[in-house]
């Protein structure tokens, strides 16, 4: 199926930066803007966000997910759940198409696709994650500060995320589940600071409603938690619509976007949130929600530009 139907804007991704984008559009009461969600992604993973202002006791990922397409909703954004598998650009529009063969058309186009994290499939795992597992030292080493904490990962990645994480625990094992190289400057530096290392496979996360309390191996060896982080890298970069469309990606693969407007490379199509190079932090994909929506704004009304005096790009 073919909508006829020509949106302001389209939105790929109902993480947390297209929703704080939607809502944002919506909120100008003038355009006509449709998100289109595959329901799977980093925030409906993380059980618990710690570090958000407003939320002392913490935020689930769904949650939030949850109060944002509500928010938006109200404000006549609407909503798709499915799967984005094309991007084109054509007489100036773009137009995706979804799993099931559906295209969308619209004047604009703003990728919020996101970043997913590598992790082995083991039982336990999900769980945990945001409530006592954690992926990120900034957003979340402060939850493990003092505790006993165990850090699951491969290789090099694993070991430049355990130095970082020994400056909030002194108790602190690292086990590289894929038994992948590790350089010897990098095991000496672990030494160092007292960091246990440990290689085998992970058999299972043990918990208990969401609190990790050990990692247990395949070859029978249980280590003991009362945190637990994850660094397996390789984490999946969802840019593949933004390649398809010709915007600039980095050497990571992540998007590259005007630092002022979040715009791509690409006239007319934007990027925010994980996908772009930034602080993966859920606070700045809102901001980067927000920004990219103002300026999809100013796109699409000429007239507001001349009532502040200049263009898009000259706005201050």
């Amino acid at each position: 199926m073919t909508s006829s139907k020509i949106y302001d804007c389209l939105i790929v991704g109902g993480g947390i930066a297209g929703l704080q984008a939607a809502i944002q559009l919506g909120r100008y009461s003038v355009h006509q803007v449709l998100v289109i969600d595959a329901g799977y992604g980093r925030s409906t993973l993380c059980r618990q966000y710690h570090n958000l202002l407003g939320f002392p006791e913490g935020v689930s990922g769904e949650e939030l997910r949850s109060r944002g397409r509500r928010q938006a909703e109200s404000y006549g954004v609407e909503f798709i759940l499915a799967r984005v598998t094309s991007a084109v650009k054509l007489e100036g529009r773009f137009q995706v198409s979804t799993s099931s063969g559906d295209k969308y058309t619209a004047k604009t186009l703003l990728l919020a696709t996101g970043v997913l994290d590598r992790f082995p499939e083991v039982p336990g795992m999900i769980p945990t994650l945001g409530l006592s597992v954690y992926v990120c030292p900034d957003c979340d080493g402060y939850e493990i500060q003092g505790r006993k904490t165990v850090l699951m990962g491969a290789g090099r990645p694993g070991a430049e995320m355990a130095l970082l994480l020994a400056e909030r625990t002194r108790d602190l094992t690292y086990i590289n589940h894929e038994r992948s190289d590790v350089a010897p400057q990098l095991l000496q530096q672990m030494a160092e600071r007292g960091i246990r290392y440990e290689e085998g496979e992970i058999a299972e996360v043990q918990q208990s409603e969401g609190d990790i309390r050990s990692v247990m191996l395949k070859d029978g060896r249980s280590f003991a938690a009362e945190r637990g982080f994850i660094a397996f890298g390789g984490n999946e970069v969802h840019s593949g619509l933004a390649a398809q469309l010709g915007a600039t990606l980095s050497g990571n693969r992540h998007v590259e976007t005007d630092p002022r407007t979040k715009q791509t490379s690409v006239p007319g199509v934007w990027a925010a949130g994980d996908l772009g190079l930034h602080a993966e932090q859920v606070s700045v994909a809102m901001g980067e929600g927000s920004i990219a929506a103002i300026w999809i704004h100013k796109a699409l009304r000429p007239c507001y530009n001349q009532l502040n005096g200049g263009d898009a790009e000259d706005d201050s």
